[in-house]
């Protein structure tokens, strides 16, 4: 599998404050994008894989979901989350 452990670990712990949280919006935004990233570059070789299409469609729209939420309640970790991660918004 593309992404271990320990790289979901080294994720949380930069994005979460810890490798234990994995329910903070930062590290699953975080996650979310790594994800998103993997599968835009698998479909730029496989152009009619419509199942990981889906999928990433769906991944956008979890990620889009939590940054309305930090958006709105936490403007702050909102701008911090965009800057680190580089998402154009």
């Amino acid at each position: 599998m593309y992404l271990t452990t320990e790289d979901k670990k080294a994720i949380f712990k930069e994005h979460g404050g810890s490798d234990k949280n994995t329910g903070a919006a930062e590290s699953q935004i975080a996650l979310f994008t790594k994800r998103i990233d993997h599968l835009t570059e698998h479909l730029k070789l496989n152009k009619k894989d419509h199942g990981t299409e889906k999928a990433l469609l769906d991944l956008v729209g979890k990620r889009k979901q939590l940054l309305n939420y930090l958006k709105t309640h936490e403007i702050e970790r909102y701008r911090a989350i965009i800057g680190k991660l580089g998402l154009r918004k």
